[in-house]
């Protein structure tokens, strides 16, 4: 299993490049992540965006490189940025799809198209892969659905559990987070977390161990798990979290970054091809790890 990005860098650069395409490229961040990854051996990226802003960006701050990307020119328009970029995708001349300057709802608008889009009947999520002491955590959805149901929450598990497969889990535990660990319906967190479990173990399913509703503590300290009286194979040792909702998620992810300091990578799986859609204000580090595990999804 691989428990660390340092072990994840080991096993992407041991693959076949991969080609990032990078929608709406004319952004400082994106460019040194693309710089990053072919520094390391990672990922090849393909640029669409403003080709002005991206030929002068890189010949005065790497210049060894300048002459080692495509560009696909669309100036400033960061709509046609993210169409160019999902068309690039369907006709093969990449296998991952990064965000760059333009937003995330233009991005997903773009790969949700009915007709030119990268639709694969399967929810979108976004998975999280935070670096704990111990070992890599993934926390699902913090980035693409609102207030997800009992259906959602089991595509959200789907998807997280086949990024914990590509990092070599073959068989994450899966906690269904919420406040307490007993069912209560005021609480539709619980409500649903129960119904998830029950559907898993009827189902029998063989890829992951789902447990729920468990609370944070309950989910992740064994010590927690013992003095609550907790008696589950996932409590006190979650691979995977999933949270209630969306604000759960993004607020639980930026602390993970602004108060841990850990760091971390995610995507976007559901698609054709994985999806980066790390934040506009996140540091080239994370984009660049975020595409190691783009590849390694993409296997």
């Amino acid at each position: 299993m691989i428990k660390n990005f340092e072990q994840l860098m080991t096993k992407v650069k041991e693959m076949k490049n991969k080609t990032v395409i990078i929608a709406a490229a004319h952004t400082s961040s994106a460019i040194d992540a693309a710089v990053m990854a072919k520094k390391e051996n990672i990922a090849d990226s393909l640029f669409v965006g403003d080709k002005l802003y991206i030929d002068k960006y890189l010949q005065e701050n790497a210049p060894e490189f300048a002459n080692d990307f495509s560009i696909i020119d669309t100036g400033d328009d960061l709509e046609l940025a993210a169409v160019k970029s999902v068309k690039a995708i369907r006709e093969g001349k990449a296998d991952i799809l990064l965000k760059g300057k333009c937003s995330t709802a233009i991005l997903i608008k773009a790969v949700l198209d009915k007709k030119n889009g990268l639709r694969t009947g399967e929810n979108l999520s976004d998975v999280l892969v935070y670096e704990h002491p111990e070992k890599l955590v993934l926390l699902s959805d913090g980035g693409i659905n609102l207030y997800p149901g009992v259906d959602e929450k089991i595509s959200i598990i789907n998807n997280a559990v086949k990024v914990a497969h590509a990092l070599e889990n073959n068989k994450p535990k899966v906690a269904l987070l919420a406040a307490i660990e007993i069912v209560n319906i005021k609480m539709p967190a619980t409500v649903e977390a129960n119904t998830i479990k029950e559907i898993y173990n009827k189902n029998q399913v063989q890829d992951c161990i789902v447990d729920g509703p468990l609370a944070f503590d309950g989910a992740v300290s064994k010590m927690a798990a013992k003095a609550k009286g907790i008696k589950s194979e996932v409590a006190g040792n979650a691979d995977i979290l999933i949270v209630p909702n969306i604000e759960v998620g993004n607020i639980f992810g930026k602390a993970l970054t602004y108060y841990c300091n850990y760091r971390s990578a995610h995507i976007v799986m559901g698609a054709k091809v994985p999806i980066i859609i790390a934040s506009r204000v996140a540091e080239a580090e994370t984009k660049m790890l975020s595409m190691a595990l783009g590849v390694l999804s993409a296997q």
